[in-house]
């Protein structure tokens, strides 16, 4: 198993990039939020790898946090889950709203996800719930996300906008001040 590299980045692409360690190139694929975060092409970087192993390829992800890496492994042990859909979970959100999404049943920050419906969503909470280390505090705090999310749709907010705010709201805030600080920062925004 190949658990990190690190080395010099000789190349980014659109999903992929190239280190080179001891003057072998991997090329590993990552999500475009740890993508933007890299440095530029010829320093030095510090990626925490999965190797996926299929009866026909071998394919390295990387990440920046060893978080976002334990979270992709997490996703691999669902069922019907595979790398480029646990990339694309882990691209769509971080790993603290994931958990709070997962927590709080938050299906529709799941069907954010390109590629999520509604049904895939709640069998992947379903399955999640239980591996997650659900007795953080910080994570279960009494999150009202779903509740909060479902005020701010019926007061017509787009997704996007939602996802944004509520990653901004703290998790022990009550249903009503959460709505009020979303309300707060969306009104900021615009």
């Amino acid at each position: 198993m190949i658990g990190r590299l690190r080395g010099l980045l000789v190349a980014k692409d659109a999903e992929v990039v190239t280190v080179e360690v001891g003057g072998i190139g991997y090329e590993v694929t990552t999500t475009p939020k740890d993508l933007a975060a890299l440095p530029p092409v010829g320093e030095e970087v510090v990626l925490h790898t999965h190797l996926h192993v299929r009866e026909d390829a071998l394919a390295l992800f990387g990440f920046l946090e060893a978080d976002r890496r334990d979270l992709f492994r997490l996703l691999l042990g669902v069922s019907g889950v595979g790398p480029r859909v646990a990339l694309g979970i882990l691209g769509t959100l971080g790993p603290e709203e994931l958990r709070r999404a997962v927590v709080t049943e938050d299906v529709a920050a799941l069907t954010a996800v390109p590629g999520i419906g509604r049904r895939s969503a709640q069998k992947l909470m379903l399955e999640l719930r239980p591996r997650l280390e659900l007795a953080d505090a910080d994570v279960l705090g009494g999150g009202p996300g779903a509740e909060v999310r479902e005020a701010l749709e019926a007061l017509g907010y787009r997704d996007d906008e939602i996802r944004r705010v509520l990653a901004e709201v703290p998790a022990e805030a009550s249903v009503e001040e959460a709505v009020r600080r979303a309300l707060q920062r969306l009104g900021a925004t615009s």
